[in-house]
C-alpha cells in the first residue's frame, strides 16, 4: 500500500492488461484520513475497448506508516455526477 497520497492509486493491471485506467485525481484531504476523487475507465475485454469515463470517492485512513483502504463511493454515471455537483451548488450558494 501506498506511503503517500500521491502514490495512491486506482489503477488496476491484470494479466498485463490495465483494466482499471486512471485518468486524473483530485485530492480533497490529507492527513491521517485523505479524500480523493477518481476519474476513471474501466476496460472492457468482450469489446476491447475503454468504458465512458466514471467516478469514484476513496476515503483512506494513515496507520503504520501506510494508507489503507477503508470506503469508497462509485458514481455511477455522468448524470449522477452532474446531479451531485446541482445539489451541492444549491446547498453552498
Amino acid at each position: 500500500m501506498a506511503e503517500t497520497v500521491e502514490e495512491l492509486t486506482v489503477t488496476y493491471e491484470d494479466g498485463g492488461i490495465e483494466t482499471v485506467k486512471e485518468l486524473d485525481k483530485k485530492v480533497l484531504t490529507k492527513g491521517a484520513w485523505a479524500t480523493i476523487v477518481y476519474r476513471y475507465q474501466d476496460w472492457n475485454r468482450a469489446k476491447e475497448e475503454y468504458s465512458a469515463d466514471k467516478y469514484t470517492i476513496r476515503r483512506y485512513q494513515k496507520r503504520d506508516g501506510e494508507y489503507k483502504p477503508k470506503s469508497k463511493f462509485n458514481i455511477s454515471s455522468e448524470k449522477q455526477a452532474r446531479e451531485i455537483i446541482a445539489a451541492l451548488q444549491e446547498w453552498i450558494d
